[in-house]
Order: structure tokens, then sequence, then C-alpha cells
């Protein structure tokens, strides 16, 4: 973190909470969503995709509390 960085982050935290949450709240729109937002119809299609993988035997379900790694 240079420097400045570590300033504003230091000036942020001083911030209230509510101040804090708006703070991020603004600095998150600023950040590019492209390709990272699904349309319904989109989410729809991926998880029947999946679905059907699952059924077909193509790809073999893991656990959830397999894919935890520092346990």
């Amino acid at each position: 973190m240079t420097p400045q960085t570590q300033a504003i982050f230091d000036a942020a935290l001083a911030l209230s909470e509510p101040e804090r949450a708006l703070l991020v709240e603004r600095l998150l729109e600023t950040l590019s969503a492209e390709g990272d937002e699904m349309t319904d119809d989109e989410l729809e299609a991926e998880l029947n995709r999946r679905r059907a993988e699952i059924l077909e035997g193509t790809v073999k379900p893991v656990p959830l509390s397999e894919l935890w790694l520092d346990e």
C-alpha cells in the first residue's frame, strides 16, 4: 500500500460506521462490474447446464465440507 493510500485508509477508519459504510458503497459503485453480473435468464441457463452435467454424470458434486482447505 502506498503512503498516500495508507493515509486515505487511516482517515477513512476515523469516520463513523455509517460514514464508512457510505464510503464503501460509493467506492464499490466506481468499480467495473463488467462480466460479474448475470441476467436472470443467463443465471437460469447456467444452473440448468450445471444440473444437467450432474444428472448426466459428467461432473461429480463436491460437498461444501470438502471445500474448506483450512480445516
